[in-house]
């Protein structure tokens, strides 16, 4: 990099802006040019000082970060940070650098930076953040999920889930790699599944139809779905007859 990086902090507590002020001190490759404590301010500090980069919370007075994203024309590169991480697949699948769940240390932030070095390193014509938006939340179906995993998010590839199970308001994702627990409802993660690979055949569970080992008689109207890993999950009567039609 020739020149620094510009940053902007969105904060709506002092003292989270003063920590990260603290934080990046002494990183001479970044220079933060401005700050904003709610979502109004945050839009016209970003279109007027346009920088490369923004620590942006998620929950802000007035507009929260992912709509602050979606009003601005300028759209620079994000790290979000919050105390919640309800919006981490939102924020991953619009190619957010990092998502620092609240309390971070300067640890973990440099961490992030390594993130920020790589991607102001490339060459120039990856899609902006704005577009990322507007394909995270818009309806095409989404290809990876992110997942916490102690103090980690990971991605979770679509293709390895075999099966999505309602737990209460949150979904529990069972994939190759494992099981994780999603701040997000059964409904809002099937409507951003590709249909012609999951299906909901009952209203507590979504299965992967690429891993159906077969299907067998549980009563007269409803089928027994076993999956790859031998997990068992008995359809509803309408999912029954819908998968019927499929072997017609």
């Amino acid at each position: 990099m020739t020149r620094p990086v510009t940053a902007v902090l969105v904060e709506d507590e002092a003292q989270a802006r003063l920590n990260l002020r603290e934080f990046l001190d002494g990183v001479a490759w970044i220079e933060v040019v401005g700050e904003a404590a709610d979502g109004h301010t945050a839009i016209d500090v970003l279109e007027r000082l346009r920088p490369d980069l923004v620590f942006l919370d998620v929950r802000l007075p007035e507009f929260d970060g992912l709509r602050v994203l979606e009003r601005v024309h300028h759209a620079p590169e994000v790290i979000f940070t919050t105390a919640y991480d309800e919006h981490a697949l939102a924020a991953f699948e619009i190619g957010a650098l990092d998502y620092l769940v609240k309390p971070f240390g300067r640890e973990r932030l440099l961490k992030a930076l390594e993130r920020i070095r790589r991607r102001f390193s490339v060459a120039a014509g990856s899609p902006a953040a704005a577009e990322r938006l507007n394909a995270a939340l818009g309806p095409a179906p989404i290809d990876r999920l992110y997942a916490r995993d102690r103090d980690r998010i990971v991605p979770v590839p679509v293709r390895e889930i075999r099966r999505i199970a309602a737990q209460g308001d949150y979904a529990e994702v069972h994939a190759a790699g494992g099981t994780h627990l999603l701040h997000i409802s059964l409904t809002e993660l099937e409507a951003r599944l590709d249909p012609r690979v999951f299906r909901r055949v009952h209203r507590s569970h979504i299965v992967n139809l690429d891993s159906i080992v077969h299907l067998r008689r549980y009563d007269d109207r409803r089928l027994v779905i076993v999956l790859s890993d031998g997990t068992q999950v008995v359809a509803s009567r309408a999912a029954s007859e819908k998968l019927r039609s499929l072997a017609r």
